[in-house]
C-alpha cells in the first residue's frame, strides 16, 4: 500500500459524525488477495476470506457481508427483447436507505434485500458514486442482486454515469467526506479503491453505458444529434467507454471520438432535452435512429419521474440524491408507471 493525498469532496457533502464504519474493500493484487478490508470506529481492520465469504469483524456496524462469485466481471448482452416487466431508477448517489425504501415498497426485492423481481429486469441509469454516504452499500448490494436476478431469469442492468467516470479517472470533487477516513487508513486515494485490481472495480468495468430492452433505449443523461452524424452502433460505443475508463481527461480530449463520448454531448453528460434545445422532430430522428420509442435518461433533476415530447424522453432523475424520497419508473406490459415511494404506481 502507498501514501497518497487526501480526497477532495464536494461542498454539499456533509461532515462525518462520530466513529466511521466502512468497507468491505477487496483488493486482488498478490498482496492483499485473500482479505477484505474494513474500517471499524475509524481503525482498519482485516478478514480472511474463506470459501470467497466476507464476515465483517465484530462491533462494525451492519456492514454488508456479500459472497464473491466467479463471473461478476463477465460482459452481458446489451440489447434484450421480449421482456414483459422492468423497472429503472438513476442518480442514487450513495442514498443507500432511499434506494432500499422504494424498492421494497414496489417489491422489487423483499425485506431481507434479496431479489424478487422473476425475470424482470431492473436498470440503474448511472451516478451510485459522490455525494451520499452509504456508496459502497449500494455497491455490494447491487453486486450482489447482479447474480441474484441472474438466477431467477432477470437482469440488473447497472449503467455507467458521469460520477463513475470521474471517480474511476480520479476526478473526487464530490466524494462523501466519510470517505477521507477510508482512504487515509488504506493509504490510497479514494479512486484507488475501485482500481481495476479491486472485486468491485473489475466488476464496475465490465458494465454497460447504454442498453437497449424491447422498445426503450436506457442510458445516463441521453442522446445527443451528433451521435446521429457519427453513425455508432450501441455496441461499438459501449466498447469505447470500457476501453478508455481509465483515460485521462486531458488524454480523452485528445481524441475526437472519445471526446464526444465522454463529455458535453455524449450520453452520460447530455442535458439537451432539458434546455428545449430540440425539436420533436429531432427526437423523433433520435429514436428512430436506435428503432425504439422512448428513451429513458437520468441526470437532470427532477421532483419525479418525467415524460417530455409525448414520453419519448422519460427523466428518472427523481433527486433521490437528496436522502428524502424518490421514484422509479416501471413498466409492464409496455405500460409506462411512475412509482411513487410509497409503492403506489401512477400512469405517466
Amino acid at each position: 500500500m502507498f501514501a497518497l493525498p487526501l480526497i477532495a469532496h464536494g461542498a454539499d457533502a456533509p461532515a462525518p459524525q462520530g466513529s466511521i464504519h466502512d468497507g468491505p474493500y477487496v483488493f486482488l493484487n498478490k498482496q492483499e488477495q485473500g482479505f477484505a478490508y474494513w474500517i471499524c470506529h475509524s481503525a482498519l481492520k482485516r478478514t480472511a476470506i474463506n470459501h470467497a465469504q466476507l464476515v465483517r469483524p465484530a462491533d462494525c456496524g451492519s456492514l454488508p457481508e456479500p459472497k464473491l462469485y466467479q463471473g461478476a466481471a463477465s460482459v452481458a448482452a446489451d440489447t434484450f427483447t421480449k421482456v414483459s416487466k422492468i423497472v429503472a431508477l438513476s442518480d442514487v448517489h450513495g442514498q443507500f436507505d432511499v434506494m432500499i425504501n422504494l424498492l421494497k415498497a414496489h417489491h422489487i426485492i423483499d425485506d431481507q434485500h434479496h431479489w424478487s423481481f422473476g425475470d424482470g429486469h431492473m436498470v440503474i441509469n448511472g451516478d451510485m458514486f459522490d455525494r451520499g454516504h452509504q456508496v459502497n452499500e449500494v455497491l455490494w448490494f447491487l453486486y450482489r442482486l447482479d447474480k441474484e436476478a441472474q438466477a431467477a431469469g432477470g437482469r440488473l442492468h447497472l449503467l455507467m454515469g458521469n460520477h463513475e467516470q470521474m471517480v474511476l479517472r480520479g476526478d473526487l470533487r464530490y466524494v462523501n467526506e466519510r470517505y477521507q477516513v477510508s482512504a487515509q487508513l488504506l493509504q490510497r486515494r479514494y479512486d484507488a479503491l475501485y482500481h481495476h485490481e479491486t472485486e468491485i472495480g473489475q466488476w464496475l468495468r465490465s458494465k454497460h453505458t447504454l442498453v437497449k430492452i424491447n422498445n426503450l433505449l436506457f442510458m445516463h443523461a441521453g442522446i445527443s444529434p451528433e451521435w446521429l452524424t457519427r453513425k455508432l452502433t450501441i455496441s461499438q460505443a459501449n466498447q469505447l467507454f470500457r476501453d478508455h475508463v481509465d483515460a485521462t481527461k486531458a488524454e480523452l480530449k485528445q481524441d475526437d471520438l472519445l471526446n464526444f463520448l465522454f463529455f458535453a454531448n455524449g450520453p452520460t453528460w447530455y442535458r439537451g432535452y432539458f434546455k428545449d434545445a430540440l425539436t420533436e422532430e429531432q427526437v423523433n430522428d433520435i429514436i428512430s435512429y436506435f428503432k425504439v420509442e422512448h428513451l429513458v435518461v437520468g441526470h437532470t433533476s427532477q421532483e419525479q419521474v418525467l415524460g417530455l415530447y409525448h414520453n419519448k424522453i422519460i427523466a428518472i432523475d427523481s433527486s433521490i440524491k437528496k436522502g428524502k424520497t424518490g421514484e422509479l419508473l416501471f413498466i409492464d406490459k409496455h405500460k409506462l408507471k411512475r412509482g411513487l415511494f410509497n409503492g403506489e404506481q401512477i400512469a405517466l
